[in-house]
């Protein structure tokens, strides 16, 4: 098996049967494939399928057709390797910040002195070392979800799945996020796959760019974005970002067959 891929999307539909028995197909023959340590981005219009596509990589769902490979591996035996951020960062209340992290490994029975070291090391990288036995009550929604984050990358995953991690923040904690992702996927080497519904954050962040089409989700486009790393604010108002963003929106909105 080739195991060249962090993840193999191979011609991927996913099908959901409605109450009065109809099929409603959101995704259908989706391919691609992200290389170890990748940063690629997801875009498409609301309602595209993006959602769906990571619930079915994360192993949340099984796709009608096709298949998704791990490491060359059938996803069922590498969901160990994968770790999902989802749009809001569901900490739990009655569990401290430490122990909110800990808690997928609490699920699999290896919360250790050591993970416990490990824990402390990711809430210090993202600046919250002060703050682990906090509760998320007492942090702004930028802080939770960075809670929310190394609950994550606790495991040590190779692949991280976000979608739309930052869409409830404002501006300025968005765009103080986008630094600190691009940091933190720096210091971990782990594959992200990102989707969001800003063409400039998908291109600041990535190295590719897919863009999924409209119902049912195909992939129109597979942008490689050629910028230096790492970014700084700066590069957001370089022509070649500027070249990049308008190509990635040039694709949004266009349906299976027309190009």
């Amino acid at each position: 098996m080739n195991n060249e891929y962090a993840i193999s999307v191979n011609n991927v539909g996913k099908t959901y049967r409605s109450r009065d028995g109809a099929d409603n197909t959101v995704l259908s023959g989706l391919d691609f494939h992200v290389r170890p340590g990748q940063f690629v981005s997801i875009v498409g219009q609301s309602g595209s399928g993006k959602t769906t596509l990571l619930k079915t990589i994360s192993g949340l769902q099984d796709p009608t057709e096709g298949e998704i490979l791990v490491k060359g591996r059938p996803i069922r035996e590498g969901l160990e390797d994968i770790a999902m951020v989802f749009q809001s960062p569901v900490l739990l209340p009655w569990r401290n910040n430490l122990d909110n992290v800990l808690l997928p490994l609490e699920f699999r029975g290896t919360r250790t002195e050591e993970a416990t070291r490990y824990a402390r090391e990711l809430l210090e990288m993202v600046g919250l070392g002060d703050r682990a036995t906090r509760y998320s009550y007492e942090l702004s929604g930028g802080m939770q979800q960075r809670v929310a984050i190394c609950r994550a990358l606790v495991t040590h995953p190779e692949l991280l799945l976000m979608d739309e991690p930052f869409g409830a923040l404002d501006a300025m904690t968005r765009d103080s996020m986008n630094i600190e992702i691009q940091r933190i996927w720096r210091n971990t080497g782990c594959s992200v796959l990102f989707v969001t519904h800003s063409i400039p954050e998908a291109v600041w962040l990535a190295d590719r760019v897919v863009v999924v089409g409209d119902r049912p989700g195909r992939i129109v486009a597979d942008v490689e974005i050629d910028l230096p790393r790492p970014r700084g604010k700066e590069h957001r108002f370089s022509p070649a970002f500027s070249e990049h963003a308008t190509e990635v929106e040039s694709y949004i909105g266009v349906t299976a067959g027309i190009s």
